[in-house]
């Protein structure tokens, strides 16, 4: 089965969100918050980015080995 990078196709405009935030004075997060329930490009920006928000990270060495993916196959076997 192939990886499919769904992270990378939904986010439209990397760091826009980032910039309304810094541009209102607030955090990504609280932002993010605020804007949560807004109509249009604003508040899906902000849904996603508490989204990815909750998935976990891999370490920096699973990272290096090739992703989270490949990390869990080898923990495995």
């Amino acid at each position: 089965m192939a990886v499919k990078k769904w992270i990378k196709g939904a986010i439209k405009r990397p760091g826009a969100l980032t910039r309304k935030a810094k541009a209102a004075g607030m955090s990504t997060m609280a932002f993010a918050r605020a804007k949560r329930g807004a109509k249009g490009t604003t508040g899906k920006q902000a849904r996603l980015a508490i989204t990815l928000r909750k998935l976990p990270r891999p370490s920096k060495a699973a990272r290096a080995r090739g992703g989270r993916k490949a990390a869990r196959t080898r923990a495995r076997t």
